[in-house]
């Protein structure tokens, strides 16, 4: 068993990492003070632009796109090596595109989708967003109420969305609608590719979020989509969604890694140099135990993050697993984060270091994509067998 990255997807993560170390990590700062004064965490348009000029003169756009639509098709193990560095910062960038709702399409899309949608998504030339979860129906997928109902050759959607990021950027959203209300447990929701410019497409709200970031709310009034916008088989968008799920939750877990490494570093250079009651912090053993238990752990999360993947390529069944690290690395993530701001004292307080921020990110992954409870429920259920 050999639990070394190939050489490649190493020189890979290593590039990243020099990406993030000389792109992102400068850009904390302003970040930083724009979310201080309540504005939330972005990067404005002209560094987007740069950064995304960075990121793509790499070769860092469409890691793991098919070929044969400009992407690389790098497996899951080499991802994972690249949401670790990404998680490093507090700078808010995802390399182009974003893998979640790419690998749904690559699950589910025809060959007109792939053209009209797909590759221009991997090109960086549209933006794209995810309608799962409702009013009232979160994590329960068999409480949703939005309807898509068939009209001739196009489908009229109603319903409403909630908790959508990039809803009013985003080209288009994959929407999830229930298509056959009798359909026994989750087999009668389907998926819809809706454009921005959709009559009926209504973003009701922004709600801005704990972590700097906001997600919309929106409202379908007979919303009007064609046929062939349909992804994937009626009645069967549940697996390719799935897909999508599964995808950010390891992505998740290996942020989380990252996370934790940065919060690590920082306690690493910060304890000796600290000095309380005439000894450096190094020399307290609450935080060498602190140092010890967040290096212990966060060897831990990575192999479980790599295991995860390295089953998901060979294309083996990860829901156990998958529930597994999203649960255990947002949670142990947040814990050494929220012990490296104890360890800073007054300044681990502050809005002008990124620990804050990394915690508040954190919170907010140990709910989304499913609670951290509703994963360890679905480990124990399945291996007490009370499906029921």
């Amino acid at each position: 068993m050999n639990f070394e990255l190939a050489e490649e997807h190493r020189m890979l993560k290593d590039l990243v990492r020099k990406f993030v170390d000389a792109q992102l990590m400068p850009l904390e700062s302003d970040v930083l003070v724009r979310e201080t004064a309540g504005q939330g965490s972005y990067l404005t348009k002209d560094e987007q632009a740069r950064v995304d000029t960075v990121s793509k003169d790499l070769g860092l756009w469409g890691l793991d796109a098919p070929e044969e639509v400009g992407g690389m098709n790098l497996p899951m193990v080499a991802m994972v090596g690249v949401g670790e560095e990404l998680g490093r910062t507090v700078t808010p960038y995802t390399i182009p595109p974003d893998s979640p709702n790419l690998r749904m399409m690559m699950a589910a899309a025809d060959a007109k989708q792939r053209e009209h949608y797909l590759a221009p998504y991997v090109r960086g030339e549209t933006i794209s967003a995810i309608g799962i979860s409702e009013p009232g129906a979160g994590a329960d997928p068999q409480l949703m109420k939005t309807t898509a109902v068939q009209d001739g050759d196009d489908w009229i959607i109603n319903g409403r969305k909630i908790w959508i990021t990039k809803a009013d950027e985003a080209h288009f959203t994959i929407l999830m609608a229930v298509t056959d209300k009798n359909a026994e447990g989750r087999n009668g929701m389907s998926a819809f590719l809706v454009d921005r410019d959709t009559p009926g497409f209504n973003v009701l709200r922004k709600i801005p979020m704990i972590d700097g970031t906001a997600t919309y709310e929106i409202a379908l009034d007979d919303c009007r989509v064609p046929g062939w916008k349909l992804l994937g088989k009626r009645g069967q968008g549940f697996l390719p969604m799935q897909v999508r799920l599964g995808t950010r939750r390891i992505e998740m877990a290996s942020w989380s890694i990252g996370m934790a490494q940065r919060a690590l570093d920082m306690m690493v250079e910060y304890a000796p140099q600290r000095v309380t009651f005439g000894k450096p912090l190094s020399s307290r053993q609450t935080v060498q135990n602190w140092v010890s238990d967040a290096a212990t752990r966060i060897h831990a999360m990575r192999l479980m993050t790599y295991d995860c993947a390295w089953k998901m390529d060979a294309g083996r069944d990860t829901r156990q697993e998958i529930s597994m690290i999203k649960s255990y690395c947002t949670e142990t993530a947040y814990d050494i984060v929220d012990h490296a701001m104890q360890m800073f004292g007054g300044m681990g307080m502050t809005r002008e270091m990124p620990l804050y921020l990394l915690s508040n990110k954190l919170r907010t992954m140990r709910i989304y994509d499913g609670p951290t409870e509703i994963h360890n429920w679905v480990v124990a259920r399945d291996l007490l067998g009370t499906r029921d």
